[in-house]
């Protein structure tokens, strides 16, 4: 496939991973530094991926980034003399890319970057960075958005166009080897970004096609990806869908994504977001229906179902085996409190299509506690 420039430049197609080298030497990076994270050394694609480039790689990128992993990655880079990053995995170690960029050029601390700290205008370019993504989940790749668990632990989103990755490289054959669980849970994952970006009330009929079209994509190649993992042409499938709602999701997200962001934050629990939104989605379906009426039989269309989306969502889930409550992760009442504070401050909090507020996120959380 030829390259397409939508939001960036991107690389998609089985092979592309190949052209990792050639990216980053159109971009003048001669020293990258690589971030990874052990699962994909341990898997055998970062030597598949970045062997060519004898580069340093960081490896020690947490669930759920945070400031103090971009703070080592940073000594790594400079120690190193780096001049531009090569993340390689899913949205874990892209976003932490995104961070290192970011302090790369720009001085510390991360917080004063937060979209909800006024951050947005403080960010310039940054270090260049090619993205190779290794799961069809976050679009993390073409994200302008990177996630990460500040010192004082809250999670905020940096979000600038200078974080979108110079260059996304997406090959479905880096997919094929993903366990089912987490097929399933990255797929999950890609899902609600085209699912809430069309139900986003902003207006944005460009994003709201390319949500339809990957929320197609993903409801059909799922099931198939997760029942035989060596399917290519369904993995090619859910690398386009998970490409489409990374593309889409500028237009902005909502509550499934401000309560996993907020309970992604929960350190002791080191919770994986896919398999989060999986379980938030279809209660929040529920809750903004009647928001988003006039929109539902499209998005339903799309889906390949003619009844409730929140019923079929439920129904994925279970056929995919998820967990069928936050309470079967560990989360519990306890939580609450931290949970409804930090999807009150997260930035997809005000492009949800209803309004919720802090009672609203406890019905939410409490039905999703329950199996």
């Amino acid at each position: 496939m030829g390259r397409i420039s939508y939001l960036t430049n991107i690389d998609l197609g089985p092979g592309a991973a190949a052209g990792l080298p050639a990216a980053l030497a159109e971009l003048g990076v001669a020293r990258p530094l690589v971030i990874a994270d052990h699962g994909i050394a341990a898997a055998g694609l970062l030597e598949r991926v970045a062997g060519p480039l004898a580069a340093p790689a960081f490896l020690d990128v947490p669930t759920n980034p945070t400031e103090e992993a971009a703070r080592a990655a940073l000594a790594l880079y400079r120690a190193e003399g780096c001049d531009g990053i090569a993340a390689i995995g899913g949205g874990s170690p892209i976003d932490l890319a995104k961070a290192v960029a970011l302090l790369a050029t720009h001085p510390a601390p991360l917080a004063q970057y937060a979209v909800i700290e006024g951050g947005l205008d403080r960010i310039g370019p940054v270090a260049p960075l090619v993205a190779v993504a290794t799961t069809a989940g976050t679009g993390a790749e073409v994200g302008r958005a990177a996630l990460i668990t500040l010192s004082d632990g809250r999670k905020l989103g940096l979000i600038s166009p200078h974080l979108i990755p110079r260059r996304a490289i997406v090959d479905p054959e880096l997919t094929l080897g993903l366990p089912p669980h987490l097929t399933a849970a990255t797929g999950l994952d890609a899902l609600s970004h085209c699912i809430e970006t069309y139900l986003s009330p902003r207006d944005n009929p460009v994003a709201d096609a390319i949500a339809l079209d990957g929320a197609r994509r993903i409801m059909a190649a799922l099931p198939r990806a997760h029942a035989a993992p060596g399917d290519l042409a369904a993995r090619s499938e859910m690398a386009t869908g998970a490409l489409m709602g990374g593309l889409a999701f500028q237009k902005g997200l909502g509550a499934v994504h401000s309560l996993s962001h907020a309970l992604g934050a929960l350190r002791e629990l080191s919770l994986h977001h896919g398999t989060l939104n999986a379980i938030l989605m279809p209660h929040v379906m529920r809750y903004n229906a009647p928001a988003v009426a006039d929109k539902l039989p499209r998005l339903a269309a799309a889906l390949g179902t003619e009844g409730d989306i929140a019923a079929a969502l439920d129904a994925l889930n279970r056929r995919l085996a998820l967990p069928d409550g936050l309470g079967a992760l560990g989360v519990t009442e306890a939580h609450v409190d931290r949970v409804v504070a930090g999807a009150l401050a997260d930035h997809s909090h005000a492009t949800n299509p209803r309004d919720i507020d802090a009672e609203g996120y406890r019905a939410l959380l409490a039905a999703a506690l329950q199996p």
